[in-house]
């Protein structure tokens, strides 16, 4: 299988997982709110911004009014709501319908408004030296090509432009608790952190890096930052006196801030 069909095979199966509820609206954090309700939304945001309170310390929605912003990944639209919230000109791109469907009704809630498009990333629909700003949190690893993605972020960035961001660790607790469960406990012990975060988290195909890896990708911007977070997420089911001790180095997240 070449390397373009590879691509389509996996971003078809990323959409084919994505399409059956958007990112962050799964019946764990909704219950039984009707959806696309007024109060759906509200407790999608109030749980997102619970356990990921980072998001505004990177994203810094308020510093960028008047900017142009596009969003890879929208999924329920919350942090797309933040950034029309605070003035930016938005727009926004998701590979599946159940994202961009999802996204106009929660801004037409609020009577904000956002230029949406169901596409690839891989080969974004702007010209050169488009947007001030551009963000995706938590999107790209999920990507056959990570890499294109990033390159046509670059091109559409105005010089000086910034990218914000996040993607996966896979030097992290979260990271190991699934090589102990998927490898480890099946006698399987071989399989590496690549192989089990690929086949058992999330989407088919997922990635995760280190911050070396990940300042090698953004390596065609004029600077890049990249900061391990520690998570909710690698936190969960650990004693608090053990992870009191771990350092943000093993965090799940990798908070990510790049200049053209």
């Amino acid at each position: 299988m070449n390397s373009g069909m590879k691509s389509e095979f996996i971003n078809e199966a990323v959409n084919a997982f994505w399409e059956q509820e958007a990112c962050g609206t799964q019946e764990s954090i909704i219950g039984n709110l009707p959806e696309l309700s007024p109060a759906w939304f509200r407790q999608i945001e109030a749980y997102r911004y619970a356990t990921e309170p980072y998001i505004h310390s990177i994203a810094q929605f308020t510093r960028h009014s008047g900017s142009t912003v596009l969003e890879v990944g929208v999924g329920a639209g919350t942090d797309h709501v933040q950034w029309a919230r605070a003035g930016a000109r938005c727009y926004g791109v998701d590979l599946t319908q159940k994202a961009i469907d999802t996204t106009e009704a929660h801004l037409s809630l609020y009577g904000l408004q956002s230029s949406l498009h169901r596409i690839d990333a891989e080969t974004l629909p702007f010209p050169n030296n488009f947007f001030d700003v551009v963000y995706s949190w938590g999107v790209i690893h999920h990507a056959a090509s990570p890499e294109r993605i990033i390159a046509e972020i670059r091109r559409v960035l105005k010089p000086g432009g910034t990218f914000l961001g996040m993607m996966y660790g896979r030097h992290s607790l979260v990271a190991c608790k699934l090589w102990i469960k998927y490898a480890l406990f099946e006698g399987s012990p071989w399989k590496s952190l690549t192989h089990v975060i690929a086949h058992h988290m999330e989407s088919p195909g997922t990635k995760a890096y280190t911050c070396r890896e990940l300042k090698a990708l953004f390596s065609e911007f004029s600077t890049v930052q990249a900061t391990p977070i520690m998570t909710v997420y690698d936190r969960k089911r650990l004693p608090s006196w053990f992870c009191k001790w771990i350092p943000d180095d093993f965090g799940w997240f990798i908070g990510l801030q790049a200049t053209r």
